[in-house]
């Protein structure tokens, strides 16, 4: 009896250990293709990672500021916009575009 619940923990463990390899590798597959970018929430005081998965969006619907890599509002606060941002350019205007910020937040850059 000892040695089949041994054999049934080791075979537990090593399911437990094969899952998490494959959820952790869908996870930052799903992170997009390019660089990570970082954006400090200011009511937070927290850094989030950030990857570009729409360039341009028409200018249609709520948008939320994001000057100089930071803004206001983040996961959580009520007036985070998941990552719609309309981003100041050089012409005056805004650049339109989507940036999910990526939990969990952090203190460093």
């Amino acid at each position: 009896m000892t040695r089949r619940f041994t054999i049934s923990v080791l075979v537990a463990a090593a399911l437990v250990v094969a899952v998490g390899t494959i959820m952790t590798s869908k996870a930052v597959a799903n992170r997009g293709n390019g660089a990570l970018g970082t954006v400090y929430v200011t009511s937070q005081g927290l850094y989030y990672d950030t990857f570009v998965s729409a360039q341009e969006l028409p200018p249609h619907g709520p948008f939320q500021l994001l000057d100089n890599g930071e803004t206001e509002f983040g996961p959580g606060d009520p007036g985070y916009l998941g990552g719609r941002w309309m981003i100041p350019n050089d012409d005056g205007g805004y650049d339109y575009l989507l940036c999910p910020l990526l939990p969990p937040g952090r203190e460093e850059p």
